[in-house]
């Protein structure tokens, strides 16, 4: 039956009337519609319409044909709006809204601007100014150089025929779309989609007075989606603190239709952080963007990707918007970057700097002495053999007896909004060091961690806390990221090293970055729902494990990287999963053959052996704990902390457990019975935690040191040495834990001491010389272990 009928129309139209063509407003808001239950013929008859709402659908496009000549007003906010270019015909449009169309960027903006030419009223602004810039002053610079583009370089073809003039018209396009540059880089979608139009017009423009040219669509040039992707250098990011908020906020989802985002919270007992002694002051200081090198990458398929190289360019940061679903406008101006040298920070506090209060133990176990660095970072490469028979390497760590001393260093509020000092709403969600190498571009760094919350993405130096490089890509949300490194190509046959980040979040896109050379060189899309988990296998380090909200894990090979950035994806696996994979963890014994999977609705093992020829995969088996029993709820199934401390020792949580459980994965696969699904885990402790009830408070651990730590929702830290003579008390309870930080206190320049929040994510660098942790206040937390 047909969702848009006559009568409907007559019904939902005003002022109420029996002829259609006498209807002038009419809202179709939240029917559920998509772009084939729109009926054209239908829908033109509503020639005096002035208004149309068609907010919170399922719309994509409008439907082509489509002709309202009396449109002054449509609303097509809260859609799935992909292509703004149907919007073409309605061109007495005046006033347009398309807020929350979550695959809508400013260049779709730029774009809708340009194709409505009486638009003045874009998403509630005022964009005349805008409008004009774009139609006169930006179509006049891009006109000029497109002309001198082809008297420098082309001429007409001689004899002029269809298929010579069809040869040169593709090259003077693909040229231009290429060459021609004008406004920030993150404008460079709309751009080239001008330019095309352009270099067509153009070329017809000469030849129509000699031949008749079969030119009747509109230029559009060979490109993909292009999201923008701002970087910048920052050093001195600004810091200022308050109060938190008595209840915790759901993390946003990009479509509330289909996606129930896991980043859920639940309302906090109110209960007031404990009070603490003095500590030094926490310094932060005030940011300044420098140059830095835009790379934006064709993406043709899913599978196929290629980046050419681009030229360099000052990238200035822009505002955010108001809501991590609302794009913002930025300025039509360019702002010139100022470079900005790195140095050591000074010891005079700047403005917004913290001071911070507290932060004493709840043991005594802290001021305890560690031993030398020298005897606890050894690990011993022994050889062993894996399921498959190859040859394989198992890291065997000597852990060092004494626990670690932990002290707060800085507290950095880095992933603010418009850089806005009033900020508490950003939720930040992974963070990860960057990977030790042995050689190439990467001596040093070993102090470098990125942190994702919010649009942003930061690399930051734990030491001095300068946030070296920030990467925007305004109306995304991220939601976590990954290091990996990857062979590059270099003159002849000499290859080397490579660190790259890969982030993911609400929009489904693995945005790929190298961050020591500026370059945002890369992306591709995974699916339509947003990512929840990224994974690097530490032994190939160009496979990838992405998991996302449509209950599914892909595993990628994406490959490595020619002079040019040039890369190249394919799709090795699909693995099913029941619920959102939240976690993902490769046994450090056999990385190429299993993979762990913590779900919402629990934690699954996978076969990822690629000499199967089964591509699409669901679990072998489903790991269950004591605990599912003893609980009346099905929160306890949810597996929002997994990490291994050893080869064999696993560590992970559920919300509202109160616990950590250590259980052995050999112990565990060994105790499975045929074809049984269903394997208890083979506990080998319980360590004693939070009774909080909120979940997706993640846990981590540093295998060289033995410890395990995981934040709770005061802003405290629970550490745990796991050492020899911990090892020995197993089984005879639960174990208390080594030591609790408590929470910074930070306190703000202007007044007021900032409570404790949820710490969402916690990383160590293989060291343990930092400790970092990530609040759901927009506040990274670095704690640095005192030496000896």
């Amino acid at each position: 039956m047909a969702k848009i009928t006559e009568s409907i129309l007559l019904e939902k139209g005003l002022p109420k009337t029996n002829k259609l063509d006498q209807v002038k407003s009419l809202n179709l808001s939240r029917m559920s519609l998509k772009k084939q239950d729109l009926p054209v013929p239908l829908l033109c008859k509503l020639s005096s319409l002035e208004q149309l709402d068609l907010s919170g659908n399922m719309l994509q496009e409008l439907p082509a044909g489509l002709y309202l000549p009396s449109l002054r007003l449509l609303d097509c906010s809260n859609n799935n709006m992909e292509d703004v270019t149907s919007l073409e015909a309605l061109d007495n449009l005046e006033e347009l809204r398309v807020e929350d169309n979550l695959y809508l960027t400013v260049n779709d903006e730029h774009k809708v601007i340009f194709l409505l030419p009486r638009l003045r009223r874009f998403n509630g602004k005022d964009i005349r100014v805008m409008a004009d810039h774009i139609h006169c002053v930006n179509d006049e610079i891009l006109k000029k150089r497109v002309i001198a583009l082809w008297e420098k370089d082309f001429s007409l073809p001689s004899p002029l025929t269809t298929q010579s003039l069809s040869t040169v018209e593709k090259k003077f396009v693909n040229a231009a779309c290429f060459q021609v540059k004008y406004g920030p880089s993150s404008l460079n979608e709309y751009t080239k989609w001008r330019v095309a139009m352009i270099a067509k017009e153009y070329l017809k423009s000469l030849t129509d007075p000699l031949m008749e040219v079969d030119n009747n669509s509109p230029g559009t040039p060979v490109a993909e989606e292009e999201d923008e992707l701002r970087l910048s250098n920052r050093v001195n990011l600004p810091a200022h603190i308050v109060t938190q908020s008595p209840f915790k906020k759901k993390r946003s989802e990009p479509l509330a239709s289909e996606v129930e985002s896991p980043r859920k919270r639940r309302a906090l007992s109110g209960e007031p952080a404990a009070a603490a002694g003095p500590r030094r002051s926490i310094r932060l200081a005030a940011a300044s963007p420098i140059e830095a090198v835009p790379r934006n990458t064709s993406q043709n398929s899913p599978t196929n990707l290629a980046s050419p190289r681009g030229s360099k360019r000052t990238i200035r940061e822009t505002a955010s918007e108001e809501s991590p679903r609302t794009r913002s406008c930025p300025q039509t101006t360019q702002q010139k970057a100022a470079k900005v040298h790195v140095g050591p920070r000074k010891a005079v506090p700047a403005p917004g700097s913290l001071s911070a209060r507290g932060g004493t133990s709840e043991t005594p176990k802290k001021n305890q002495k560690e031993k030398p660095t020298a005897q606890k970072g050894k690990c011993a490469y022994t050889p062993t053999k894996a399921e498959n028979g190859t040859p394989k390497k198992t890291i065997t760590y000597q852990v060092p007896q004494e626990p670690a001393c932990l002290q707060p260093l800085h507290v950095l509020q880095c992933h603010s909004r418009q850089d806005s000092p009033e900020d508490f709403s950003t939720q930040l969600w992974a963070c990860a060091f960057e990977p030790q190498q042995q050689s190439g571009d990467s001596s040093g760094w070993t102090q470098t961690v990125a942190t994702c919350g919010g649009e942003s993405i930061c690399v930051i130096d734990c030491e001095s806390g300068h946030v070296l490089k920030k990467y925007k890509v305004p109306g995304e949300m991220f939601y976590t990221l990954a290091w990996t490194t990857v062979l590059m190509s270099r003159e002849g046959t000499c290859v080397r090293p490579c660190s790259v980040l890969a982030a993911g979040g609400t929009r489904g896109v693995v945005r790929l970055i190298h961050p020591r050379a500026n370059l945002a060189y890369g992306k591709f899309r995974v699916g339509r729902r947003p990512i929840s988990i990224l994974r690097f296998c530490p032994r190939r380090g160009n496979f990838l494990f992405t998991g996302t909200y449509d209950k599914k894990i892909v595993m990628w090979d994406i490959g490595g990287l020619d002079r040019d950035y040039n890369f190249k994806t394919s799709q090795l696996l699909v693995l099913q999963t029941g619920s959102t994979p939240l976690h993902l963890c490769l046994p450090p014994s056999s990385p190429d053959t299993h993979l762990l999977a913590g779900c919402d609705s629990g934690l699954y093992s996978f076969d990822i052996q690629l000499s199967k020829n089964t591509q699409k995969r669901t679990d072998e088996m489903e790991i269950v704990f004591t605990s599912y029993k003893e609980s009346k709820t099905n929160d306890c199934h949810t597996i929002d902390g997994l990490s291994f401390l050893t080869d064999d020792v696993v560590a992970s949580k559920s919300p509202t457990q109160g616990s950590i459980y250590l259980w052995s994965w050999s112990g565990t696969r060994a105790s499975q019975r045929g074809q049984q699904k269903e394997v208890p885990a083979q506990i080998l402790a319980e360590l004693q935690w939070s009774s909080t009830d909120i979940p997706y408070l993640s846990l981590n651990t540093c295998p060289s040191f033995g410890y395990v730590v995981c934040g709770d929702e005061d802003g405290r830290l629970w550490t745990y040495h796991i050492s020899d003579s911990v090892t020995a008390t197993f089984k005879t309870g639960k174990v208390p834990a080594t030591e609790v930080l408590k929470w910074p206190c930070p306190i703000r320049a202007q007044g007021g001491q900032v409570e404790g929040t949820s710490i969402n994510s916690v990383a160590m660098d293989p060291e343990l010389h930092y400790l970092v942790a990530l609040s759901d206040k927009n506040m990274v937390v670095i704690w640095k272990r005192a030496m000896n």
